[in-house]
């Protein structure tokens, strides 16, 4: 049997060693990669939930007690969890490691850090070949926690079949919030650390500036570090959300198409070597 087919196999039975190798090799662009990404069983019904927002929202702790939910019941989740790049040295800090610990033991739970490699809105052309790959695997839930960057968090609305946005109470001018495109991609609000002073008013203000556009747009209360209104919220996500699925298809597509021909057309350019590396005097 083919190497690249022996290991999409071993991804199709859940085995988690063999997926950490070949989603390095896909985000390396290590061969086979090109025939794994090609050949992939990506199954298109299994959930990909996007969840993004300001830096303190309390991302990491919400997607650890919406983890912890379904796997209480049997469910397999994976959590691709992005970092920023950082500009200067190229690293990242992938603190979703620490905040994540307790999942680390789960039979049930794939965690993958991964740095944006400078894209904007968190989502690189390797994200989406990653996400495919997940897709390709036995898991019931994928979970892309994204770097909250105002206006371009809109790109993970490319990506994921619902989006959670997160807020907390201190997020500030909530029209402003709007502004930053978030309206046009939240399926969902969540104002976490709703036992802080202000919560209510905030999400109230917010229920109001959101119901003057003709979408509905849920405003869910969450205190994620004690577990409060988890499953309200995982019971929304297990909703089905058929119309838009089928509305976000081809953007999905066309985004998906454009950030990968865009990274495959960028890859002789090389940023380290600085800006005046390329041009020919």
């Amino acid at each position: 049997m083919n190497t690249h087919l022996s290991l999409l196999s071993e991804i199709k039975q859940g085995n988690y060693k063999i997926l950490a190798r070949v989603l390095t090799l896909v985000e390396n662009d290590i061969n086979p990669a090109g025939l794994i990404l090609r050949d992939l069983d990506s199954k298109s019904e299994v959930p990909v939930l996007g969840i993004t927002g300001p830096p303190g929202a309390g991302k990491s702790t919400l997607v650890n007690a919406i983890t912890n939910h379904f796997t209480a019941k049997g469910k397999r989740i994976a959590i691709l969890a992005i970092d920023p790049t950082s500009p200067f040295n190229f690293g990242s800090l992938l603190g979703d490691r620490i905040r994540m610990a307790s999942q680390f033991n789960n039979p049930n739970v794939f965690i993958r850090s991964l740095a944006t490699r400078g894209a904007l809105g968190g989502i690189s052309a390797k994200t989406i070949e990653m996400v495919d790959v997940l897709k390709a695997s036995n898991f019931d839930l994928i979970l892309v926690e994204t770097v909250g960057v105002g206006q371009s968090e809109v790109e993970i609305a490319g990506l994921a079949d619902k989006t959670i946005v997160v807020l907390v109470p201190e997020s500030g001018d909530e029209i402003q919030n709007i502004k930053s495109g978030l309206m046009e991609i939240a399926d969902c609000f969540v104002v976490n650390k709703a036992d802080r002073d202000g919560a209510a008013t905030f999400a109230n203000n917010l229920k109001k500036i959101i119901h003057q556009g003709s979408k509905i747009i849920p405003i869910l209360k969450t205190i994620a570090d004690k577990n409060d209104g988890i499953e309200e919220l995982c019971k929304w996500i297990l909703e089905p959300l058929e119309e838009k699925l089928h509305q976000k298809k081809e953007f999905l597509y066309a985004e998906k198409a454009w950030k990968i021909i865009q990274h495959y057309k960028m890859q002789s350019i090389d940023k380290k070597k600085g800006p005046y590396h390329n041009l020919i005097l």
